[in-house]
């Protein structure tokens, strides 16, 4: 056997598996998904093909709106504090001068690995309206102001959202951190002695080199936003009415609440369209070309 023969023989034996594993796991539950959304069916009886009457419902529907309308704020939040601090965070835990830098990174990262269900009781009990942290904090400032977090109609989802954002910051801090880390110190070397400051060094040098990291955490922020379900869930239970809807819990409450799986799959596969089409305009306009330093 020729070295071609070799290594041909080794990509086959080390990737079949895994795309094996991952259509039965993935591709096969979407078509499935895809399927079951043009038929009306209740998990028990025979289903029944209803052709685009599930999508039609879907678009006459005013909690479909909301929901969709709640998943790009989810995204938008998770974008901006993720993606905005933890690229501020990164930068000052790369500076060698800062002290107690490894237990700051580490601070970061432990609301990550805690549960999603105690991360929400936790907010919940900093939203509550009456005794909870965050209005007692504008009592001791002395401002007159007072919030019901979880049951106002215009803030709720985003409170819900700043939890799920502070709850995994950490995992975009570490992936910026460690892609500032393989930035060469000559840069930096070369630009203090052209007089550039650290936040200028920064701005000029570290910013555009983190392009393709910027890349992959911009897709998982956007589709972590859409998908967002278990947050709202344990939190507000969709609710107050459906003011924190997104479209994985209208799926939910359609298939496992009101047994409707085909109005369900329907609100699934528009899901997953959505995320697909996020996917390939962030890969076709940001960050095209590969960076080599």
């Amino acid at each position: 056997m020729t070295s071609k023969q070799k290594y041909n023989l080794a990509v086959i034996v080390f990737t079949v598996p895994t795309l094996i594993f991952f259509s039965v796991m993935v591709i096969f539950p979407i078509l499935q998904t895809f399927q079951k959304s043009f038929f009306t069916w209740d998990g028990l009886s025979p289903a029944v093909f209803s052709g685009l009457d599930n999508y039609i419902r879907l678009l006459d529907d005013d909690d479909f709106w909301v929901s969709l309308k709640n998943g790009l704020i989810f995204a938008l939040v998770l974008v901006v504090y993720q993606m905005g601090l933890g690229t501020l965070l990164a930068i000052a835990l790369s500076n060698k001068k800062l002290k107690l830098r490894k237990l700051l990174r580490t601070s970061y990262f432990v609301p990550v690995v805690l549960s999603g269900v105690v991360v929400s009781q936790l907010w919940i009990a900093m939203y509550n309206a009456e005794g909870g942290l965050i209005n007692s904090l504008f009592n001791l400032l002395g401002i007159d102001y007072q919030q019901s977090w979880l049951s106002d109609k215009n803030g709720s989802i985003w409170a819900i959202a700043f939890t799920n954002a502070w709850a995994n910051i950490g995992i975009h801090l570490v992936l910026i951190y460690t892609a500032i880390k393989s930035i060469p110190e000559q840069l930096y070397e070369a630009a203090t002695i052209d007089g550039a400051s650290f936040w200028r060094s920064h701005w000029k040098i570290t910013i555009p080199l983190l392009g393709e990291t910027y890349k992959f955490c911009l897709i998982i922020a956007i589709t972590g936003g859409l998908n967002a379900f278990q947050n709202m869930f344990v939190m507000t239970n969709g609710g107050p009415g459906n003011i924190s809807y997104t479209l994985t819990f209208m799926m939910y409450k359609a298939a496992f609440r009101s047994g409707e799986y085909g109005y369900g799959s329907a609100a699934a596969t528009l899901l997953v369209i959505e995320c697909l089409l996020f996917t390939i305009l962030i890969n076709r306009f940001i960050a095209r070309e590969k960076i080599v330093y």
